[in-house]
């Protein structure tokens, strides 16, 4: 069965292979994951990856590190404003200043963290923690 989203079946699988216990993952690449990949990488959330090119797309293998608990993508991909970040913030995540949500802005791509210092919204696109 193929879903249409896949930076849903990118966080699943990661998501499993935590919990299995794997050290390294691979998943079929897009643009969206692998900027969300990056985030979660800038925030120690997986430690590397590698991007390999075939003749049917982009594959990324990913080195996972133990540190994922819970990810997954927002549907729908919710407006959010800056003032109402904090809302979702509590819906999400497990606790205030654990995790980070990964907006979709203006400025391209970045955690909840930044589009609330950078005070600018966007729409909300995957959750980790």
């Amino acid at each position: 069965m193929v879903l249409n989203d896949t930076l849903s079946n990118v966080l699943s699988h990661i998501l499993n292979c935590e919990k299995k216990g794997k050290s390294i993952c691979t998943v079929k690449g897009s643009k969206l994951v692998k900027n969300c990949l990056e985030i979660m990488k800038n925030n120690d959330y997986i430690d590397d990856l590698n991007i390999k090119k075939t003749t049917q797309g982009e594959v990324i293998e990913i080195k996972l590190n133990g540190s994922i608990n819970g990810c997954g993508v927002i549907k729908p991909r919710f407006p959010v404003k800056k003032e109402n970040l904090e809302k979702y913030e509590k819906r999400f995540l497990p606790a205030k200043d654990f995790g980070i949500i990964i907006i979709s802005t203006p400025k391209g791509l970045m955690t909840h963290i930044e589009s609330f210092s950078k005070k600018i919204g966007g729409k909300l696109i995957a959750y980790c923690y």
